[in-house]
């Protein structure tokens, strides 16, 4: 909520759906005038205390004028209402006074209150007037109406009050604070929750579409329902069946004796709309649709057209095209895989039904189970972000396992994956790495920022494990299922096949894993003289399982080691049966993490160690945990690091260039100048001249030696053409070189530059694009001509923190040139961090800049300054606010 103008709208639409407080939907609209009469009917059905606490009066005259007053045309405020099941609930407006300050007020049906839809409306109209160039919302509130007393303290922003004559005055700032944000991620986790609730805890489930025929999907929906032992009533629909599967068929939903919470609908897609519209009728709560032939056959209308529907009945819809869903703490197998997974802790949720069967298929062989499996097909409404929210809580998940194929809302995945991730492990495999991007791009920053970098950086920052296969997938959760977080990078690998072992030790090498030197003391005197004890401890394809005990047992005591991997080849020793239980019994009462190779053997070891076929198995899924481990400990940092910007001037600059062009266009370099000293990234002194003589009088402002670079629209990577002259002792050099530019590149220069030449320092890129779908991308790295040939660069998402950006820093590979190499002072990483947190406040506050360079950047001990910038401005759709909730 920044009160200054913002250059785009950001609602969703101007018609949007959102979930309340029990899990409901309602639908928020601007008012129209047409809405007079469904106002005049929510005063009617207002009780006399409702009408008095928000009109002061009694009886329902003056609301009835008030709603005539706040339909006119000429109305100056601004109003939004809410319908629920398509009749109007609420009403809520403002009245700017011109001076900055607005009076708020709301009216809900009484039905409604306690749903939460007051203090959602009270957001959305705050961050409305914020747009609209109010700075304060002000209400007079009786002193009796506690309610909406309360619902302005615990909006999340700053209220202010005074009490006069029974009435209490309210103003609220309306700039936004940590805790509006905190609030309103816990109110929209609330909400979803309770909406997933109703598909993953129903009371009864029907299953239309349940056919007689062993192999048909219904009929394998409906027996699943029944093997799995579901509590509740489970009612077929079978208009041509009498009974199914022995349990009474019903002719339609109508016809079904009592309240359905779930309704899974097998029926042809064809026929899918028509289900969905007696569902509504009967008042299902949510709806599983397992029909194919919509959007994924080019139907995206007809999907479309379910999901109002869905919507506007206050159904939530899981697929269509999908498998259905399963939750094992309920004993609820509404899906036609076949058979029930075994219970676990491990969350499924994929896009791909064939990979959901793989993936469960594969959890089981190895001795796993499933808390609970969502296929969420064509995601037309619940995604990856809801069952997030859902799991969260969720006592029987520990693990969470997604296969996506795009994201719905990628910023909002990051915001509550972040949140999710501190206390579960999300991992996540997404296909379409080799993508092309979706913009045409010519800047350094975004032809390195493609869409899988995106992707990359935004799972990153959220502490998401991106994955390239299922089988990692799996690996990995397998480990996270059974065993604790590892407490440090310090393996020691004890076992009988020195080869497979020093293969081990290389594969921790390579991923940054200690093996540390063990001392020949702690194991004893009883060892076999043969084994080699240093680490890895190789005991030889001799050792008993007897021997392989003692020895991890001993490893698992040595302050020095905080993960063993045990390495055992079969058949040898005392064999693969007798060398596991040995494990087992050697790491019973240890709180430290292990893992087994049992070579050629994917298996859980009494259901708590996961033991891997080959040793790269074991430690990429080590690696991961470790560096899991590790960002779950890092101290919490602040939203963002604040900076003194000017947001008004540069959103000015950027409407008034989109005017002039509407199609976007490279900004010319005295308007890039401008826009990045909005948010106080300023360039070297800079003079543009426009011929030879102009040129050689620039160099009296900016001294000698100067600088000279061409400039056009069409000039981006200048050093690959020539059109850079550096170093440059007299102004007649810069008047020759000005001359020889012109004649070489003819029309494509329309004219140059002229800067001091710079002392000598590290120079690096910062730059930044904006995606459609994913928003803001920051990218920081080795600069100058070497940008693109050294490709050492880092992305994170925005807003950063300064140690955010250090961090990126501190990522590159040409790290120690930033901190003193080989007798050179370090530079000022301060100040390099610093621009980068500023680079990434203008992405986020334009959505506009489409592509942003700063190169290069030169660091020296004393700061950071940048030569040289380009900044692309392009047309884009209007960007969803984070404070504003609503179903996408």
């Amino acid at each position: 909520m920044n009160p200054e103008p913002s250059t785009t709208a950001e609602y969703p639409a101007a018609e949007y759906d959102v979930l309340l407080r029990d899990g409901s939907i309602a639908h928020v609209r601007p008012l129209d005038p047409t809405d007079r009469p469904a106002l005049h009917e929510l005063v009617e059905r207002s009780s006399d205390r409702s009408a008095y606490l928000r009109f002061f009066t009694g009886g329902t005259a003056t609301a009835h004028a008030y709603m005539d007053r706040v339909t006119k045309p000429e109305q100056r405020g601004r109003a939004l209402v809410a319908t629920v099941r398509d009749r109007l609930v609420a009403i809520a407006e403002y009245f700017p006074d011109g001076e900055g300050t607005a009076d708020l007020g709301i009216l809900i049906d009484d039905a409604i209150h306690g749903q939460g839809l007051g203090t959602l409306l009270l957001e959305h109209l705050a961050a409305d007037a914020a747009e609209n160039d109010v700075r304060e919302l002000t209400a007079e509130v009786l002193a009796t109406n506690h309610a909406m007393l309360k619902v302005l303290d615990d909006l999340g922003l700053e209220v202010w009050r005074s009490s006069t004559a029974g009435t209490v005055r309210i103003r609220v700032p309306l700039a936004p604070t940590p805790r509006l944000r905190a609030m309103i991620a816990a109110r929209d986790h609330e909400a979803e929750r309770a909406s997933l609730a109703r598909i993953m805890n129903p009371r009864s489930v029907a299953v239309i579409g349940a056919g007689r025929a062993p192999g048909g999907v219904g009929h394998r929906v409906l027996r699943n329902l029944m093997d799995g032992g579901f509590a509740g009533p489970i009612y077929p629909v079978n208009p041509r069946a009498a009974q199914v599967a022995g349990l009474t068929a019903h002719p339609s939903m109508s016809a079904v004796p009592g309240q359905v919470d779930l309704a899974v609908v097998a029926v042809p897609a064809a026929q899918v709309l028509d289900v969905a519209k007696e569902c509504a009728e009967a008042g299902v709560a949510g709806l599983v649709v397992l029909s194919a032939g919509f959007a994924e056959i080019g139907r995206p209308d007809a999907e479309g057209e379910l999901l109002r529907l869905c919507r506007s009945a206050g159904m939530r819809l899981v697929g269509p095209n999908c498998l259905g869903v399963l939750n094992n703490a309920e004993n609820l197998n509404a899906t036609f895989l076949s058979g029930s997974p075994a219970k676990g802790g491990i969350a499924v949720l994929s896009q791909s039904g064939a990979v959901a069967a793989a993936m469960i298929d594969r959890l089981g062989a190895t001795g796993l189970g499933v808390s609970s499996f969502v296929s969420v097909g064509n995601k037309a409404d619940v995604s990856g972000n809801d069952l997030l929210e859902y799991w969260e809580d969720d006592p029987a998940t520990d693990v969470i396992a997604l296969y996506l194929e795009s994201f719905g809302n990628p910023r909002k995945f990051a915001r509550i994956a972040h949140r999710v991730a501190a206390r579960k492990p999300i991992l996540l495999v997404k296909s379409g790495r080799t993508g092309a991007g979706d913009r045409a791009v010519r800047s350094h920053t975004a032809a390195a920022a493609t869409p899988d970098v995106a992707v990359d950086a935004l799972v990153e920052a959220s502490g998401v494990i991106r994955l390239d296969s299922v089988t990692q997938q799996l690996d990995l959760a397998r480990l996270f299922a059974t065993q604790p977080l590892p407490a440090g990078s310090r393996v020691a690998i004890v076992g009988n096949s020195g080869g497979i072992q020093a293969m081990a030790a290389d594969a921790c090498e390579r991923r940054g894993l200690a093996v540390p030197e063990l001392p020949r003391e702690l194991f004893g005197d009883d060892i076999r003289p043969s084994a080699a004890l240093g680490n890895p401890v190789d005991l030889t394809a001799e050792a008993t399982a007897e021997e392989i005990g003692a020895a991890v047992e001993a490893v698992l005591g040595h302050p020095g080691v905080d993960t063993v991997l045990v390495v055992y080849t079969p058949p040898f020793g005392s064999g693969a049966e007798l060398t596991k239980r040995a494990i087992a019994d050697a790491t019973r009462s240890t709180g430290k993490t292990v893992l087994a190779c049992v070579v050629g053997h994917d298996d859980v070891i009494d259901g708590r160690i996961p033991a891997y076929a080959f040793p790269e198995q074991a430690v990429d899924a080590l690696a991961r945990a470790v560096a899991y481990a590790g960002w779950r400990a890092r101290p919490a940092e602040p939203d963002h690091h604040m900076v003194s910007v000017d947001r008004r001037t540069a959103r000015e600059i950027v409407l008034e260039e989109l005017s002039a062009h509407p199609e976007g266009r490279w900004l010319p370099a005295d308007v890039t100048s401008r826009l990045l000293g909005c948010y106080g990234i300023t360039l070297t002194p800079t003079i543009p001249v426009g011929g030879a003589r102009e040129a050689e009088r620039a160099t009296e402002e900016t001294g000698l030696p100067a600088v000279l670079k061409a400039t056009g629209p069409d000039l981006v990577h200048k050093s690959d053409i020539g059109a850079v002259h550096l170093n440059l002792a007299t102004a007649k050099e810069v008047g020759r070189c000005y001359r020889e530019l012109s004649a070489a590149l003819g029309e494509r220069m329309t004219g140059a530059i002229v800067q001091r030449m710079l002392p000598d320092g590290v120079e690096l890129i910062v730059g930044g694009v904006n995606y459609p779908a994913f928003g803001p991308l920051v990218m920081a790295g080795m600069g100058g001509v070497t940008a693109d040939l050294l490709a050492d660069r880092a992305f994170r998402v925005p807003p950063l923190s300064l140690s955010a950006a250090t961090q990126m820093l501190d990522a590159l590979r040409c790290r120690p040139l930033l901190y003193g190499y080989r007798g050179s002072r370090p530079v000022h990483v301060r100040a390099l961090a610093d621009q980068i947190v500023r680079v990434g406040h203008l992405l986020e506050d334009l959505p506009q800049v489409a592509e942003l360079d700063l190169n290069p950047v030169i660091a020296t001990p004393t700061g950071a300054t940048t030569v040289d910038a380009r900044v692309r401005l392009a047309p884009c759709r209007p960007t969803v606010s984070p404070l504003r909730r609503h179903l996408r």
